[in-house]
């Protein structure tokens, strides 16, 4: 059975409350998701069978964040900016590749 979308990618947007653990919110997750979806629609690649961008809660990893996460594959990345954004979509969305240099471990090692 096919899913329904081919890749479901969910952006960290939890705001943590002052004093707390670092946020994912406080390093552009909500800006950088945006793009994320701008982009993928401009590239035509949105909707069912296709690619869904979409927020998330707390994903549990953000002293690695801002963190995203991708299935059906469930490989996680973090990044910095719309160039490593533009990575993740060009060569894991679009090309099938990992991209090494921002990917995270699939095991949280704080725990």
């Amino acid at each position: 059975m096919a899913a329904y979308f081919e890749h479901h990618v969910f952006f960290c947007l939890n705001q943590r409350d002052p004093g707390e653990r670092q946020s994912c919110a406080n390093c552009g997750s909500q800006k950088m998701q945006e793009y994320a979806k701008k982009r993928i629609k401009q590239l035509g690649l949105a909707g069912p069978g296709k690619v869904r961008i979409n927020k998330s809660g707390c994903l549990d990893r953000c002293e690695e964040g801002p963190v995203v996460v991708i299935y059906p594959q469930g490989t996680w990345y973090t990044y910095v900016d719309e160039a490593d954004i533009d990575d993740i979509i060009d060569s894991h969305i679009v090309g099938g590749k990992v991209v090494e240099r921002l990917l995270l471990d699939p095991v949280d090692s704080n725990q």
